[in-house]
């Protein structure tokens, strides 16, 4: 195991962020799931058999902590990836939002994302051939946005807007934005695709071959715009 690769997996305790853990598992990686919630995060890592620690992405030392960890264990991460996040603001409209929600949610999904990035740069420089993924949405793209979600929708642009910018200054990494869809999950709601599907968009991004893409936004391998 000492060669197999190190993945690191936010908000890994549900959703897609717990299946991609599971997929990434089963194809012989070393994951270490994360969540807020202490405890949450050892209850899904013993269901399946990986590593866990906690990881509040709002908060510097939590990020610090996770990065000590990760230095003395295994002293590189080979994949990262950026799944935590919060607020699918249905319920809102840009033109009349509660600005502390969008506050909250950049702070989550898109300033989180960042903070992680720059805590584990270190390690991701020591691994061989490093993957960045960044769960992102189509509420994101520019090219298809319209009325409602304004806090997820508008940090899920800037987080679109971070990937290219990693992806240009850190070229022997890739680094790429993934829309896993709609999903049915907690936040998701009822109705959407399986999960198993949407993560294995993530975990194509995740397991990207020397040749693969980098400063891309992907579902399914398929470039989705802007």
């Amino acid at each position: 195991m000492a060669d197999a690769p190190v993945a690191v997996v936010t908000g890994g305790n549900r959703g897609i962020g717990l299946e991609v853990c599971r997929q990434l598992a089963s194809l012989g990686h070393v994951v270490v799931l994360t969540a807020r919630d202490a405890g949450r995060a050892r209850s899904a890592a013993e269901r399946l058999g990986v590593e866990h620690h906690r990881l509040d992405v709002t908060d510097d030392a939590s990020v610090a902590a996770l990065a000590e960890h990760l230095t003395g264990r295994h002293g590189r991460v080979d994949v990262l990836v950026n799944n935590a996040a919060i607020h699918y603001d249905t319920w809102q409209r840009a033109s009349s939002a509660d600005l502390g929600v969008v506050r909250e949610a950049m702070e989550t999904n898109f300033y989180g994302p960042w903070r992680v990035v720059l805590g584990l740069l270190p390690l991701l420089r020591a691994a061989r051939g490093p993957r960045v993924v960044n769960v992102s949405s189509e509420a994101g793209s520019l090219a298809s946005m319209g009325g409602g979600t304004p806090a997820y929708g508008t940090s899920k642009a800037a987080l679109n807007a971070l990937t290219l910018m990693l992806a240009a200054e850190l070229p022997a990494m890739k680094v790429n934005a993934v829309c896993p869809g709609w999903v049915a999950t907690d936040m998701g709601g009822a109705g959407g695709r399986p999960v198993a599907q949407g993560a294995a968009s993530v975990v194509w991004a995740a397991t990207l071959p020397e040749d693969g893409p980098t400063g891309g936004f992907f579902r399914d391998g398929a470039r989705v715009p802007w």
